[in-house]
């Protein structure tokens, strides 16, 4: 039955898709990134006959995950190539030109025949998928070609399907995986109670990924001018929910600048996050036009203005912005770094909060909402005292202004934040010490 109703599954998805994408940007790219997918990847690979690694992620935080893999397996077997796939379009848009991969495609929908395509197509010489996405005719594929397969900072619930009475079908995925590298013993429990053997505890490479970006760091260009040796408060992957908890304070604290992230940079969450943040900018005018931070406001509207310029109506007021809205992906891990105090979104929404390591890596206190707990590292890191859980606007509001004015409580909150993940680092060693003691590739 599971197998008949996944069958149905796969075959409805691209269809649903379909019609999806009539009115939504997200679903049109699936679509369209699939079109003649195969000949794609024929033209690509055609004629190489290097040996590949296929590195499959979901999307863009699994590719953050499955980052220092990739780089470590680049740089200890540089011969080889890299293929890396990408189910959702939120990854694959983004890093479609990542330089660490030699080929990067969309994942072709999973069926018995496309996954014999794919296969014959690759020819891979080891697979690694990160954390999760269970494809079942990609892996038993795999498992019948005897091909190695990972899963790396694997991470399970018990109320999945691998774990209930019908999961007979599901559990034959997990039967695929050479290996299984998870992230905490509560995943390797909750594996050996279905007979799965075949695991190692060894973490989640997004520590070690975080680690990386905090070392390399790079400073984000026109940052350092707006912040200007003030306060800052940095909201990362925010929501509306967020931004509604959060403008308040901003608009009426001017002597602390604020640095909004959202999650949806479309035209409509941006025009929405200037309507709550009165004193806003977007980067994209900023950082194009640094002497635009005069600003002029008639009631609720403001109209953008340089500082050459004079009002042309008497009720137009002048202010500097203190909120610069970032219009684009990709800076945010390093925004961190000019943060006082640090706010990651999607607290406050069903699907919880979004990556709290990018923050705390940089030793900064991290304030959130209060869906986390299907988050093992936001968890952790509220026992340590590095981060922080409010359930509304004012506790929010009485948390940010006992860490800025309370400095035995702020270094206690940031070094409990930075001293936790550094504390995590070593999953990548462990996984390649393991491709390397198995001899899963040659050099």
């Amino acid at each position: 039955m599971g197998k008949f109703l996944y069958n149905i599954f796969i075959t409805l998805y691209p269809f649903a898709a379909g019609l999806l994408s009539l009115f939504n940007d997200k679903a049109r790219k699936w679509v369209h990134g699939r079109r003649d997918i195969f000949e794609t990847i024929n033209n690509k690979l055609h004629n190489d006959v290097s040996e590949k690694i296929w590195i499959h992620c979901a999307s863009l935080g699994e590719f953050e995950q499955g980052r220092p893999v990739m780089e470590a397996l680049k740089k200890n077997y540089p011969q080889k190539k890299i293929v890396l796939t990408f189910f959702s379009p939120s990854g694959y848009e983004v890093q479609k030109n990542y330089s660490g991969a030699d080929f990067i495609f969309y994942l072709p929908v999973d069926s018995r025949s496309n996954a014999n395509k794919f296969y014959d197509l690759l020819q891979p010489k080891l697979i690694v998928f990160v954390k999760y996405e269970f494809w079942y005719y990609y892996l038993s594929e795999a498992k019948k070609r005897n091909i190695p397969l990972l899963l790396v900072s694997g991470t399970f619930r018990s109320s999945q399907p691998f774990f209930k009475w019908y999961g007979s079908f599901y559990r034959k995925m997990l039967h695929c995986f050479s290996h299984l590298f998870v992230q905490n013993e509560w995943n390797g429990q909750l594996l050996h109670s279905i007979g799965i053997q075949n695991i190692s505890v060894a973490g989640d490479t997004r520590f070690d990924r975080v680690l990386t970006v905090e070392r390399d760091f790079e400073p984000v260009k026109g940052i350092e001018n707006f912040t200007e040796d003030k306060m800052v408060i940095v909201a990362g992957s925010t929501w509306t929910e967020d931004d509604e908890e959060l403008d308040h304070y901003a608009n009426t604290h001017p002597e602390i600048k604020f640095i909004i992230a959202p999650h949806d940079i479309s035209e409509e969450r941006l025009v929405e996050c200037e309507k709550l943040y009165r004193y806003s900018i977007r980067y994209s005018q900023y950082v194009n036009c640094p002497e635009a931070d005069i600003r002029y406001q008639v009631s609720d509207i403001s109209i953008e203005q340089t500082s050459s310029l004079k009002p042309q109506v008497s009720n137009l007021k002048p202010y500097t912005p203190n909120t610069l809205i970032i219009d684009n992906i990709g800076m945010l891990k390093r925004l961190y770094a000019y943060a006082t105090v640090c706010y990651i979104g999607g607290g406050f929404g069903g699907d919880g909060v979004h990556n709290v390591l990018e923050a705390a890596v940089y030793n900064k206190p991290v304030l959130f909402g209060t869906e986390y707990g299907k988050y093992i590292e936001a968890v952790e890191l509220v026992e340590e005292g590095g981060a922080f859980s409010v359930k509304d606007a004012l506790e929010l509001e009485e948390k940010i202004n006992e860490l800025l004015n309370d400095k035995v409580k702020y270094k206690i909150a940031s070094v409990s934040a930075g001293s936790y993940v550094s504390s995590k680092a070593g999953a990548t060693k462990q996984i390649m010490q393991y491709i390397q003691e198995k001899r899963l590739l040659t050099i």
